[in-house]
């Protein structure tokens, strides 16, 4: 037991993550997703929603503390309309309503003078398109007649690079893949969450969307590339703003937006690659 509890300690210290708070929130969080998925879609909707605007407050949260004060209550009801028009609409719905929710803000950016605009609007832009934008292509993803399958599949997707990634950079990771922007993530973790991904994206897509093995393991790779990105682009904000996580409501992954970072970019990718396939086909 305590060679068990020892092997945890030094597993803890290399990744700077504990470990068993990370998989029982990480199970709790897979629970309430395919249960909502599966029985009321639309309670699925709601909490992906609640999450995003979580994430949001713990993004302006994080601004403010850095000298880029933000009005939480608007970004907070135009990322309500992207969302919501995404689940009604679909891709016309989120298209207009991002639109005409950049514009709204622009406007409310103008209202604070001229002093520091470029900064105010930038920021509010940014925070409009990252975690709203983006989590609006889950919506869209969900709300299709296959929503089930396609959520499943991003699931499975992103959960095999963040565990593989996580263990094969815990246990081989010796080569820094962006020492600058996030030192704990190595070359041996992406490779490790390469393969797994990949083989994850074979069987998922073969048993759940009835393609080509083959062309599951390119959707694998191309999920990795992007929740890479995703991962990296939300260490990069946190190193520009000095703090290690952007909260502490989950316990071993920090914050909301340090749980959502990798599924954020990845849904877009993975929605225009079924598109991409519809229209092959």
């Amino acid at each position: 037991m305590s060679d068990l509890h020892s092997i945890n300690e030094a597993i803890n210290k290399r990744a700077g993550r504990k470990l068993i708070p990370s998989i029982i929130v990480g199970l709790f969080l897979l629970a309430v997703i395919f249960s909502t998925m599966a029985f009321v879609p639309a309670l699925f909707a709601l909490f992906v929603g609640s999450a995003v605007l979580i994430a949001l407050h713990e993004l302006t949260a994080a601004l403010k503390l850095n000298s880029i004060a933000l009005n939480y209550l608007h970004l907070a009801l135009s990322t309500g309309l992207i969302l919501g028009a995404a689940w009604i609409g679909g891709l016309p719905g989120l298209s207009v309503s991002v639109v005409l929710a950049l514009i709204a803000n622009l406007f409310l950016a103008l209202l604070q003078g001229t002093e520091g605009f470029i900064k105010n609007a930038t920021a509010r832009a940014f925070t409009l398109l990252y975690p709203g934008f983006v989590a609006g292509f889950i919506f869209l993803l969900a709300r299709s007649g296959d929503g089930f399958a396609y959520i499943a599949t991003l699931v499975i997707l992103v959960g095999c690079n963040d565990t593989f990634a996580y263990l094969f950079g815990v246990l081989l990771g010796k080569h820094p893949l962006a020492p600058k922007i996030s030192p704990k993530k190595t070359w041996e973790g992406f490779i490790g969450g390469l393969i797994f991904t990949a083989i994850g994206g074979a069987i998922s897509f073969y048993y759940l969307l009835d393609h080509h093995p083959v062309v599951g393991a390119l959707a694998g790779f191309a999920a990795v590339l992007a929740a890479t990105v995703g991962d990296l682009v939300e260490s990069a904000i946190k190193r520009d703003l000095s703090i290690k996580d952007m909260g502490t409501l989950l316990p071993g992954h920090g914050g909301m937006l340090d749980r959502l970072d990798s599924a954020l970019i990845t849904a877009p990718v993975m929605w225009c690659f079924i598109e991409l396939l519809k229209r092959l086909s």
